[in-house]
């Protein structure tokens, strides 16, 4: 019925994602990150997917990769604008890309990575240092 291009797009496209993950954590703090990030992971997408496949990988890769690279460095801004140590928030997030990774193997999952990963973080990367004010909006000063 479908061929296995179906499967080795989705693939491809979630790990663009993750490869867009990785890009951002590595740009991020640099003045020019996010341009960097969106590049990288558009290159390290579309070669993921046109090295060991055809063109409709590469377009998949390239997909995931570039918007993975253009929302995730809000995150990493944010991360290390809130005080976290450059090589600590590596750390978490090659773990990250990692974990991405591998659930890009599961069938459509990586379809959902490429969508999800960059709406999410775009969202995160909106809200900034605000914080929920949960019950302290009860508290009398």
């Amino acid at each position: 019925m479908f061929g296995a291009t179906w499967y080795t797009a989705g693939l491809v496209a979630g790990l663009g994602a993750a490869l867009g993950v990785l890009a951002a954590g590595i740009f991020a703090a640099l003045r020019l990150g996010v341009l960097l990030a969106f590049v990288a992971g558009l290159a390290a997408g579309v070669l993921a997917g046109a090295l060991p496949w055809s063109w409709e990988e590469a377009v998949a890769g390239g997909f995931g990769g570039a918007l993975a690279g253009l929302a995730v460095p809000d995150v990493v801004r944010g991360a290390l604008g809130r005080g976290g140590t450059r090589g600590a928030t590596a750390v978490l997030v090659a773990v990250a890309a990692l974990v991405l990774a591998a659930l890009a193997l599961v069938p459509l999952l990586g379809y959902v990575l490429a969508v999800v990963v960059p709406a999410g973080a775009r969202r995160i990367g909106r809200r900034g240092g605000r914080t929920y004010a949960g019950l302290r909006i009860l508290a009398r000063d």
